[in-house]
Order: C-alpha cells, then sequence, then structure tokens
C-alpha cells in the first residue's frame, strides 16, 4: 500500500512575514539584528511592502515611565482599532550581550493579543538611545501590516537622538522633580520633539516643568504653518492623559502630511550613509587589513610614529585598489 500523503513546501521566510505569521516575525529580526546575510535579503525582499505603518518614537531619561506610557498607549490605539508592533530597545547585558529587560517583563497585558507584536532589542554598544538594526525591525513590522509601530528608546541623554532619523513622529517625556527644568534649556534632545510629554504629572513640579517647556518654545517662531510641539500632562500608571496624546499624534499625523515624504526622503539618506559607513568599515577589516595590522596602526598612532589622517588615507587608497 503506497502512502499517498503528500507534503506542501512551507512559503519562503519573506512570505510569511507579509501573512503577519509571529514566528516569521521574530525569525527575520533576529536575522537582521544578526546582521546575518540572510536578513539584508530578507529585506530586499519585503521593502516594497513598506512605508504604510505609522512609526512612533517615544525617548527620554532614564526613569520617565516610557515603557508604562507606551503600554497605556498600545491599549489606547488597540481600542481605536489600530495594530501595533512594538520595538522595545534596552541596555545589552554584560553576560548574555542580550536585553537586560525581556519584551515579557514589560508590556504583560498586551502579550495574548493577536493584534499586538512586541520585541525587545539590545543596544549592543550602539549609542543614539536605538539598536543599529531598531529601523530594519520596524521596517519588518511594517511589512506584517501593522498599522502603528511604537519605538521605545533606552534612557537616552541630550545628545542621544537618532529616534528622530527613525520615526514619523518624536515623544519626548520628561518627569518633574528631577531636573528636566534645566535639561529644558538646554539643547540635544529637546530639539527632537514634535510632542512633549509630561509623565508622573501628579508630583510636585509639574506645572514647573511644563511652564520650562514653555519657556523654550516661546524662544521660537512657529510661524508659516510649522508645528508647535504640545506639552501633555500623563500619568501613565494611572492612564490619565493617554487619550490625550494619541490625540496629539493624529494631529501631528494631519498636520505633517503634505511633507511626509520629504521626511522620508531624509530618513531614508542618514539611513543609507550610516549602512554605506558601516560596510565600507566591514570591507575594510574583511578585506583590505590583514590579520593584526589594525591594531598594528593604532600602536604606531600612540607611539607619534604617524597620525591617523595618514593611516586613514593609507586604508583608503588600499581600500579603493581591492
Amino acid at each position: 500500500m503506497s502512502d499517498s500523503t503528500t507534503t506542501t513546501a512551507r512559503p519562503p521566510l519573506a512570505e510569511r512575514v507579509l501573512q503577519g505569521d509571529p514566528r516569521a516575525i521574530a525569525r527575520a529580526i533576529s536575522l537582521i539584528e544578526d546582521e546575518a546575510p540572510e536578513g539584508a535579503d530578507l529585506v530586499r525582499r519585503i521593502f516594497a511592502n513598506t512605508g504604510r505603518a505609522y512609526l512612533v518614537g517615544v525617548t527620554g531619561a532614564p526613569g520617565a515611565g516610557k515603557s508604562t506610557l507606551v503600554d497605556r498607549l498600545i491599549a489606547e490605539l488597540r481600542g481605536r482599532g489600530q495594530t501595533i508592533g512594538i520595538v522595545a530597545v534596552d541596555p545589552t547585558s554584560p553576560f548574555s550581550g542580550g536585553a537586560i529587560l525581556g519584551d515579557r517583563v514589560r508590556m504583560q497585558a498586551h502579550v495574548a493579543d493577536d493584534g499586538v507584536f512586541i520585541r525587545s532589542m539590545a543596544t549592543r554598544g550602539h549609542l543614539g538611545g536605538l539598536a543599529r538594526a531598531t529601523g530594519e525591525a520596524a521596517l519588518v513590522l511594517d511589512a506584517a501590516g501593522k498599522d502603528v509601530v511604537v519605538i521605545e528608546t533606552v534612557g537616552v541623554g541630550q545628545d542621544e537622538v537618532d529616534i528622530v532619523r527613525t520615526a514619523d513622529v518624536s515623544i519626548v517625556t520628561l518627569v518633574p522633580g528631577t531636573g528636566d527644568e534645566v535639561q529644558a534649556l538646554k539643547a540635544g534632545i529637546m530639539e527632537i520633539a514634535d510632542i512633549f510629554v509630561v509623565n508622573k504629572a501628579d508630583r510636585e513640579g509639574a506645572d514647573r516643568t511644563v511652564a520650562s517647556i514653555e519657556a523654550l518654545l516661546s524662544l521660537e517662531s512657529f510661524g508659516g504653518g510649522r508645528w508647535r510641539p504640545p506639552i501633555v500632562k500623563t500619568e501613565a500608571t494611572a492612564g490619565k492623559g493617554v487619550t490625550e496624546l494619541a490625540d496629539a499624534i493624529e494631529r501631528f499625523r494631519a498636520h505633517m502630511a503634505p511633507v511626509q515624504g520629504e521626511r522620508r526622503r531624509a530618513r531614508a539618506e542618514w539611513r543609507v550613509r550610516e549602512l554605506l559607513a558601516h560596510r565600507f568599515v566591514q570591507h575594510v577589516h574583511d578585506r583590505v587589513l590583514s590579520a593584526g595590522e589594525f591594531e598594528r596602526y593604532l600602536d604606531r598612532i600612540a607611539a607619534r610614529d604617524t597620525d591617523p589622517y595618514t593611516v586613514v588615507d593609507d586604508i583608503l587608497g588600499r581600500s579603493i585598489r581591492v
């Protein structure tokens, strides 16, 4: 008796991502995060199906309550019928190399929701508040059909502003009583905000923080149709102010719709330049320099036998020939 059972070939990973398969999404992000060649090939295959999701960046200092705020924002957006992808960037564990906080530690209420996909990513030493692969992870979630992708940065300082080059809207979260009144008057992270959130607004000093941000905004002119960042007071643990925050995101999206293409083009330019620089360094390491040669260059610089500019010119000249 012959076995007439037929086996069906499994669809390619890219196809399963486009179908919204959670396991495929997780596998795809892992390939990209590990900088595997298959990850780059996957991005090529899905890229034409991206550009539909709206990317919401949430940043701010450590302890600002970003995770709780994102958790409440997810619930609000789900209530409005939107599907959500979350990329939560965490510090890198010095032991495992992975994210210190996992995606199952935070946002527990949404784990069983088919309309929500949560992924934690370790920075792996990458500066700027994001992991190197954050943008590509957002692309995977976009291709998988998520309406909104929320990117929560690791707790950042004033100069770690990569989120503005990745998200469609940047939300800067501040907390009263932690020096944010002073920080509001300084350059850096404060300049990237499309929306300010003063979280834990039940604390003493919340109104003072709002006034400090208002003073900062008053130094600029917002004529000619320019967007003036609103200040939203929230108490994320109680869910207060989250509806107003979601409304502010929608207003910003509508306001910026005429120039959305320009913003995304600018982000594409930055990403291509970053990727080109990263690939060039890889090329130098893999195909130009011999084993230990880079270290010998550094030894010569430290001994003042040569200088960094001469070394770079030498490596660049050799790279062009290779």
